[in-house]
């Protein structure tokens, strides 16, 4: 299968703390992936790299064969320059755990307005664009409410279909539902669930639901101390993983693991 993404030998560190140790993972176009792992083991980190908000202190990311973070140039690889980086983000959509909604614009135009300042569409198309997303993901009647007229599990229905209006080749989605009410967590994987089965876009999403990641993914990557302790098939994970790390963590939420 064709790579899409590939970490090549990254690290990171905050200060004296170190997120990513010499990490190399792939993940295949169109493939979904789930990330899991206790808190602080570098998830979140990956999907602020691919989205440009945090830099690299050793190593390569590659996005669909061309790198992230550096450019290659007749003297060699040289670091990105910053028209390099507008033009590789735009490769990627990402969802975050608070939904930034822009307060004053209705539904549709938070949807419509970003098409027109980053695809440079024309208003008609954009705002038909954004009709066919919010029918998707389940708000068509609530085009014209304004964000404090929205549940937060609407809000979140919102910001992923804005993400989807700029055709991203990949989705990342970082704890979407960490900020809801329990009761609104359902309706926001649903929009995933649908989107995983008939979409073909690479979708990364960090989770801590268990149960989603399982039926989510097309594998799952199980991360800790900033390096993949295992990767396999949901199935393979969830009922029989191999690495004792991966099932110490999991037994807090499967019962079945032994």
């Amino acid at each position: 299968m064709e790579k899409i993404i590939e970490f090549q030998n990254v690290s990171k560190s905050f200060g004296d703390l170190q997120v990513l140790n010499k990490l190399d993972m792939h993940v295949n176009k169109g493939e979904k992936i789930a990330l899991i792992g206790p808190s602080g083991s570098g998830k979140t980190t990956i999907l602020r790299i691919l989205m440009t908000l945090e830099t690299i202190d050793a190593g390569h990311v590659v996005i669909d064969n061309d790198f992230l973070w550096h450019q290659k140039t007749e003297t060699g690889i040289i670091p990105a320059s910053e028209k390099h980086l507008h033009h590789m983000r735009s490769n990627v959509g990402m969802v975050f755990q608070q939904f930034n909604l822009f307060p004053h614009l209705n539904a549709v135009n938070n949807i419509v307005e970003p098409q027109i300042l980053v695809k440079g569409r024309d208003k008609a198309n954009a705002t038909v664009q954004a009709q066919k997303l919010l029918a998707l993901v389940g708000l068509e009647e609530k085009a014209q409410h304004y964000p404090h007229e929205l549940s937060g599990g609407q809000q979140q229905r919102v910001a992923i279909a804005r993400a989807l209006a700029l055709e991203p080749k990949i989705m990342l989605f970082d704890e979407v539902t960490s900020a809801l009410d329990p009761e609104l967590v359902d309706e926001v994987l649903n929009v995933l669930r649908v989107l995983a089965e008939d979409t073909d876009t690479t979708m990364l999403t960090v989770t801590h639901e268990m149960n989603f990641a399982r039926e989510f993914a097309d594998r799952v990557l199980f991360f800790d101390k900033g390096q993949i302790v295992e990767s396999g098939s949901p199935e393979d994970i969830f009922t029989k993983p191999k690495e004792s790390r991966t099932r110490d963590f999991l037994k807090k939420f499967i019962r079945e693991i032994t």
